[in-house]
């Protein structure tokens, strides 16, 4: 809440730093939501786990579920969560359902950031 009689753009302080440069290119409250519901889905390490592996591979439940030792309603929760997020798309092949990263930007920069935290060069990174 500001104080009556104030310039809303004006810093209580000048340190010389120039911020309201910073906070004219200061993305809208909107932006800082969806970046925040991405980093809340990356907070759980079964999660990220299993978007580790959905970033260099396509896998049905079956094999996620075995590959991190899960159940697989607890890796079908997981996966649901990430498909409603846009991280990842699904495709059926007669019974069998299988879950990738999806082609988006949010999905890509997700990818980049896995890769770099776990320090991995993907196959498919380096084609670009």
């Amino acid at each position: 809440m500001q104080k009556a009689g104030r310039d809303p753009g004006a810093m209580p302080h000048d340190h010389g730093q120039d911020i309201e440069r910073v906070l004219a290119k200061m993305p809208p409250d909107p932006e800082f939501v969806k970046a925040a519901d991405i980093f809340q889905l990356l907070c759980d390490p079964s999660r990220l786990r299993i978007l580790w592996l959905l970033c260099h591979s396509e896998e049905c439940v079956y094999n996620l579920s075995a590959a991190v030792s899960m159940s697989s309603p607890a890796v079908s929760h997981h996966l649901r969560t990430l498909r409603q997020s846009g991280l990842l798309n699904s495709r059926r092949d007669g019974k069998e359902v299988y879950y990738r990263l999806a082609d988006t930007e949010e999905a890509q920069l997700v990818h980049r950031m896995i890769d770099d935290i776990f320090d991995m060069n993907c196959p498919r990174n380096s084609i670009r």
